[in-house]
């Protein structure tokens, strides 16, 4: 096999390998919707890790076995990869607009990767790799705010918090790049900032698309995911590196045209989610309302008016029913009746008539109170 064809090999299955990582994490991000970060205690998230890490492993062999025109655009194929990947293991099925708008955002990406020119290798000064930490650092933090700010619309906060997983990868690659310019045969002591940045941004960028994927679905994250990494190296490398696009002004314009294609992929797939997020509401809301929120039935004005006229003259019955009367004396004692209570009161010192109020909205009914004091009962 020969070179070519086995770094062909290599960047299909990096693909794919990228593609099953994010099915199991947005499969993670379901499941465990609390844990949206980093859910450590979950193999299935570790089993996510390895592929992402088998990924970039295979990615980084096949660079080095083929050209980065070639290999670079290969690694778009991720998204494409994996909606038949989750429709035939998750039972995920994306509709066409998810396709077209996947396929959009392949074909534009690869064709932006494809016009990068390669320039000689050349390594950052510590202004400009403090300078890309913290405005990489700066953008993140701003995304994750605005994340938490949406946390209302479900799609909005995925998509930034996916182009914040990007930025990170993205910027990782960078200061990874500079670490290999800089490889002298061992590691110098100015290089353990870069080192240390690599760590934290790949952290952070896997920490991000994992939150990305709750509640958003699958392919709209993963799209902005694998569009906005490439992007922003290949700016960097542009700005920073010296590298330039292919065939002049030609090819700067197809660059942006090939970049407004994949934005449109993404936009597609964004609009996609969003509207099968309200086409799964709606249902869900009208049963809500005819559980607990019946229509009530229409009745004439003159039904209407004897109702009112009715549940007054219920309300007062109620209110004369429920006020509480005391008890009349019982039967067996020779006392007073009820009507030479109400004309002589009773004594300072006698106990006082029993009270009995209403039970549930009942009539009241006086019960007979037999006095222990007052009643003696002779053999």
């Amino acid at each position: 096999m020969s070179a070519l064809a086995l770094s062909v090999l290599l960047s299909l299955v990096s693909a794919v390998a990228y593609a099953g990582g994010a099915i199991v994490q947005e499969q993670v991000a379901v499941s465990h919707p609390h844990e949206q970060y980093a859910p450590l205690r979950r193999p299935s998230w570790w089993a996510a890790v390895a592929l992402n890490g088998l990924g970039g492993l295979l990615h980084v062999v096949a660079l080095a076995y083929g050209p980065l025109s070639l290999v670079q655009p290969l690694g778009a194929l991720t998204i494409v990869f994996a909606l038949p990947m989750a429709a035939l293991f998750v039972g995920r099925r994306a509709g066409a607009t998810a396709w077209r708008g996947a396929i959009m955002a392949t074909v534009g990406l690869a064709g932006l990767l494809s016009l990068v020119g390669a320039s000689d290798a050349q390594s950052l000064s510590t202004a400009q790799r403090v300078f890309a930490g913290l405005v990489t650092a700066a953008a993140v933090v701003a995304l994750m705010i605005a994340g938490r700010a949406a946390h209302r619309h479900p799609v909005v906060r995925s998509v930034l918090l996916a182009t914040a997983s990007g930025i990170a990868f993205g910027m990782s690659s960078v200061f990874t790049k500079t670490v290999a310019v800089d490889w002298s045969g061992g590691v110098a002591t100015a290089d353990l900032p870069s080192l240390a940045a690599i760590g934290v941004l790949a952290t952070a960028g896997l920490m991000l698309s994992q939150a990305s994927y709750r509640g958003a679905g699958l392919a709209a994250p993963l799209a902005t995911l694998t569009v906005v990494n490439p992007v922003v190296a290949a700016a960097v490398g542009i700005t920073m590196f010296g590298e330039t696009f292919r065939y002049g002004t030609t090819g700067t314009a197809l660059a942006l045209s090939c970049g407004v294609v994949a934005a449109g992929g993404l936009i597609l797939l964004t609009t996609e989610r969003i509207q099968r997020t309200h086409a799964e509401a709606e249902p869900a809301a009208a049963e809500r309302e005819d559980v607990f929120l019946p229509a009530p039935a229409e009745a004439p004005a003159d039904a209407l008016v004897r109702e009112g006229v009715l549940v007054e003259q219920v309300a007062a019955l109620r209110e004369e029913l429920l006020v509480p009367a005391p008890a009349a004396p019982a039967a067996l004692t020779d006392g007073p009746s009820e009507l030479d209570l109400d004309e002589h009161p009773a004594p300072a010192g006698a106990e006082p008539p029993v009270y009995y109020g209403p039970f549930y909205g009942a009539a009241y009914i006086p019960v007979p109170v037999l006095d222990r004091h007052r009643t003696r009962v002779k053999s």
